[in-house]
């Protein structure tokens, strides 16, 4: 694996490299070391090597001092807000929003998490080997078979969840009309990123905002559910009883998936529901 440090458009692991983009560039934060020390125990764990690529030598500096001195470095807090790189700054916040995770899926798949009570990992969910589910056309990232032993979780106000959806539905990259008047939003399921970061499952990859071990319960850690309106009487006789008062539903009277993603965090950070927000 190649982690590839950069001013880059947008971070993300693709084809075997992880272009790791700084929001402050040629500036590398605490959290940002952190998150690469992360990544390559990750990756060593799983019997990958990792390789470091970056042009700018002062960065390399910085970061053959943090992988010296780890113990300086793992104690970095979260920042609670993580400024967009250029391929995300059309969010309203222009970066994310670190209070929440939320887990992003289609109509069917939800329902599936709601009779089951728990969001399984890929490998659970359709009951097949990791590797299989590597080998498939859909894992056009190529990652690698581990990533299919986890439930991946996406910070709060993000829109790549949605965006997944709809590239799921229609079999390809969505264009620009099919995120705005085309766009059909997901059920999104958050969570209180402290409440996931105790669970003993938890992972922190470097990569992902939060990841959890094979299956994540909903009536422990379930913040809220968001369902678009269009929707509810889908859900109403689904949805057990005790997470009923978890469950809303909201009108997509949204421009773009942009809008939809604004509208749904604004109401989701409103509210604190009792019990289940660890700040």
């Amino acid at each position: 694996m190649t982690v590839n440090i950069g001013k880059h458009e947008c971070a993300g692991l693709w084809d075997h490299v992880y272009y790791f983009a700084l929001s402050d560039y040629p500036n590398i934060s605490d959290w940002e070391l952190r998150k690469l020390i992360c990544f390559c125990d990750y990756e060593k764990k799983h019997g990958r090597k990792t390789k470091i690529a970056c042009k700018k030598r002062s960065i390399v500096k910085v970061v053959r001092h943090a992988f010296a001195n780890p113990a300086l470095f793992i104690p970095a807090q979260k920042p609670q807000f993580i400024p967009g790189y250029t391929a995300c700054g059309q969010c309203k916040q222009k970066g994310c929003l670190t209070e929440f995770l939320c887990h992003t899926t289609n109509v069917e798949s939800a329902k599936s998490i709601f009779r089951c009570g728990r969001i399984l990992s890929a490998v659970n969910a359709r009951n097949q080997p990791a590797a299989a589910l590597a080998e498939e056309p859909r894992n056009a990232a190529g990652d690698p078979p581990d990533y299919f032993d986890y439930v991946m979780l996406n910070w709060g106000n993000c829109q790549a969840g949605d965006r997944l959806v709809m590239e799921r539905m229609l079999g390809r990259f969505p264009d620009e009309r099919n995120l705005s008047v085309g766009f059909q939003p997901g059920i999104r399921f958050y969570f209180a990123y402290n409440t996931i970061a105790a669970h003993k499952d938890f992972t922190e990859d470097g990569c992902h905002a939060a990841k959890i071990k094979d299956a994540l319960a909903l009536a422990e850690y379930l913040y809220c559910c968001v369902i678009p309106s269009q929707h509810k009487a889908e859900f109403e006789d689904i949805v057990p009883g005790p997470l009923a008062e978890r469950v809303f539903y909201l009108e997509n009277d949204c421009g773009d998936i942009w809008e939809w993603s604004d509208k749904v965090y604004g109401f989701v950070s409103d509210m604190k529901i009792s019990g289940l927000f660890h700040s």
